[in-house]
């Protein structure tokens, strides 16, 4: 028998937060799949045929402009879903998502789940919580991205996504960075200098080490932990 994909230990899982009756309801239909960096989760304007939960790597969700400008508002790992849209039965997604960093998952058809969020009010109230947690995470970006100094913004993405991983090296690019901030790459060279200057990280080329976490945090001040926080008072336990 084919081994079941799982978070790894210690990590949270938001499959793992559900009700006895509710996971085994789900369970059934569930299928492991590998998702390599860069595989599209959902389309704008496109139906989302399938919702993943995550066992490894990181999701993003990016906001597309008619004129192609791209600008990240949320990312998720194993604590987390894809198919928000699904929960709220609105019928199609109005962003992008896709693989920042390569994993695996479980996945579920989207019909299939709302069938069983229609039979199960317990499990959809579970997700909407979910959905609530993504809300103010999106909400708190665009706080950031509207308030804060480059490298403030750049330590809580540098936070948020380290929470997401299993390693202090991140595998990202100068040029990936500046289009998940929605700035331009030399902004985000300057920015990470700085925050190599303070001994906060090391950056090489194609990727960045988490050096010190709590120095991180003190950089992004208060543009990192609402959501976080969020999470732990409706879903239970810590995102990282």
């Amino acid at each position: 028998m084919p081994r079941r994909f799982e978070c790894p230990p210690g990590r949270p899982n938001l499959l793992a937060t559900l009700s006895h009756e509710d996971l085994s309801a789900l369970e059934p239909h569930l299928s492991d799949v590998a998702l390599p960096k860069g595989f599209s989760i959902e389309r704008p304007g496109a139906p989302v045929k399938t919702v993943y939960f995550l066992c490894s790597g990181v999701g993003s969700t990016v906001a597309v402009s008619p004129g192609g400008r791209r600008l990240e508002t949320a990312l998720f790992g194993c604590e987390g879903m894809s198919g928000t849209s699904v929960v709220l039965r609105a019928g199609q997604s109005t962003h992008e998502t896709f693989m920042q960093v390569a994993g695996e998952g479980r996945a579920v058809e989207a019909g299939k789940l709302e069938e069983l969020l229609d039979l199960h009010r317990t499990l959809r109230h579970h997700f909407l919580r979910y959905v609530q947690v993504l809300c103010t995470q999106s909400s708190q970006t665009a706080l950031s991205n509207g308030h804060g100094k480059l490298e403030e913004r750049l330590a809580r993405w540098l936070l948020m996504c380290h929470d997401r991983s299993t390693s202090d090296e991140l595998q990202l690019t100068h040029e990936f960075l500046s289009i998940m901030l929605g700035v331009r790459r030399a902004g985000v060279t300057v920015s990470t200098h700085i925050l190599e200057g303070k001994g906060l990280i090391r950056a090489n080329r194609g990727h960045i080490t988490i050096l010190d976490r709590a120095g991180l945090e003190a950089e992004a001040e208060e543009s990192y932990g609402v959501p976080e926080a969020e999470y732990v008072r409706l879903i239970g336990f810590a995102p990282h």
